[in-house]
């Protein structure tokens, strides 16, 4: 049965549909990159509180900047914007909903106009980002915002038809000052340490190039919370929504899965108002910092471990990776001997029953989480999730080699083929330029970890890492990946 509003009452009695008339939410949310992920968290949230007969004032406005945001545009469209999240996991009976919490979706290139005033509405009170990790224009090496890339240098020359998402905030913010609007809260949920903080360092810093007078306005007046978030979702492939209509009889342009685990941590830091998400399970805290140390480093970390010497070895599946025990105890042992020892106390977890819970969650089979969406943009996620954790390894003098085996399989995997011979493509925008990195067996190692803006200065100068990296990438040359994890595991 197709979904839409009119349908709801006929879909079958285990489908949980909302319990309000979507017609009555109003929006007060615009959300930036409207992609699983948001549909699998942040609305989520948003729906439980409508659900309970509350925030109507907070509905989401989705909002896409790219031109491939327009299929997500048109399927919702198309179904009245409802959608279905499909929680999937190796025990029965897991939640089936249908979501209306995002009640509309905006497209740049339609009207950039009319992205602009919607984001001026006062009745946007809260505008979040889910724009991927290369999407805050930062050079991961200086830490400088990259003023020069094409998008930025045109939005500065053409205020009025902006591209980026930092040109489309400025210049609503831009209209907002200038009628006497309050500001909105900017809120980053995309993996990154401290990202409120990263998209106040952006923004600010395309302001000041824009208009000194509005940089300083944005500085007095818009929040920026940081926060953590946390719920594995794999894209939704043609087997998904195959699976949805024969188990559950709804036909979905476009479902939402995701894993049962769910999870946002939140700094209380809103200048115009929130909905009340504590009452459906968000925790606020004052300081996110122990938590988003212990996600990144620990599950995203992790991820990164585990996926480019499954993909090597010819997995293409998180959960037929983590099925090979040699594998799995690679990932466990990186867990507590690398990460473990470089986190604070995170108050109210247990750090043993957090990784147990990861390997659980990394084995969930039924949700069949690509190793390509793990793999993907690999070049941005290397400073944030591994970097890091070298660092601090190298500076305290530890073992170098099981975190070494995670950029030597990223470098291998570079070559585009797999340990049976079989070729893949490399989902990174920088696809190209990486590639190139590895095209010359003879200078793999001074290219790969030369490249500074994701790597950083202090790996390539360490001479223990150099050695662990040229050790790991040729046994993985030579032996393979099975191999070599168990000549590292001592096995």
């Amino acid at each position: 049965m197709k979904l839409n509003r009119k349908n709801l009452s006929a879909l079958a009695p285990e489908i949980d549909v909302p319990a309000y008339d979507p017609a009555d939410v109003r929006q007060g949310i615009a959300h930036i990159g409207v992609g699983g992920f948001h549909r699998a968290h942040q609305a989520i949230y948003t729906e439980a509180l409508l659900n309970r007969g509350e925030a109507r004032e907070w509905g989401i406005c989705g909002i896409g900047l790219r031109r491939e945001d327009r299929a997500m545009q048109q399927a919702l469209a198309e179904q009245d914007h409802l959608y279905t999240m499909f929680v999937l996991g190796d025990e029965p009976g897991l939640e089936v909903r249908v979501v209306g919490a995002i009640n509309g979706m905006l497209l740049a290139e339609d009207s950039p106009a009319a992205l602009i005033a919607k984001l001026a509405d006062p009745a946007i009170r809260i505008v979040s980002l889910t724009i991927t990790e290369g999407g805050y224009c930062i050079d991961d090496s200086s830490g400088e915002f990259m003023a020069h890339l094409p998008d930025i240098q045109h939005d500065l020359a053409h205020p009025e038809a902006p591209r980026s998402v930092f040109g489309f905030l400025c210049a609503a913010l831009a209209k907002r000052r200038a009628a006497g609007i309050p500001a909105f809260t900017l809120m980053s949920c995309d993996n990154l340490p401290h990202n409120g903080a990263v998209t106040r360092k952006a923004l600010l810093a395309f302001a000041h190039l824009a208009d000194h007078e509005l940089a300083g306005w944005i500085d007095s007046h818009v929040s920026f919370p940081n926060a953590m978030v946390d719920r594995i979702t794999p894209m939704t492939s043609d087997a998904h929504r195959a699976q949805l209509a024969e188990r559950h009889g709804v036909a979905d342009a476009w479902p939402v899965v995701c894993e049962p685990f769910l999870q946002w941590v939140l700094e209380d830091k809103f200048v115009n108002g929130r909905p009340a998400w504590e009452k459906v399970g968000v925790q606020f805290t004052d300081d996110v910092t122990p938590y988003e140390e212990m996600k990144i480093k620990l599950l995203n970390g992790s991820h990164l471990a585990l996926t480019y010497l499954g993909f090597l070895k010819g997995y293409r599946y998180v959960h037929e990776t983590m099925n090979d025990p040699v594998f799995r105890r690679y990932v466990r042992t990186f867990m507590d001997l690398d990460v473990t020892p470089q986190l604070a106390p995170v108050p109210g977890i247990d750090l043993d029953d957090y990784k147990d819970t990861l390997i659980e969650r990394f084995s969930n089979q039924a949700i069949a989480d690509q190793l390509e969406r793990v793999c993907s943009d690999g070049s941005s996620k290397f400073p944030k999730f591994i970097v890091p954790t070298i660092n601090r390894l190298i500076e305290d003098g530890r073992p170098l080699e099981r975190a070494a085996l995670v950029v030597a399989a990223w470098a291998l995997y570079l070559k585009g083929v797999d340990e049976s011979g079989t070729t893949y493509r490399i989902p990174d925008p920088r696809a190209e330029f990486c590639q190139a990195l590895v095209a010359d067996d003879d200078k793999v190692r001074e290219r790969v970890l030369g490249v500074e803006v994701i790597f950083g200065t202090a790996i390539p100068q360490s001479a223990a890492f150099v050695t662990a990296f040229e050790l790991c990438y040729d046994s993985l040359r030579k032996l393979g990946v099975t191999r070599t994890l168990q000549t590292l595991l001592g096995e």
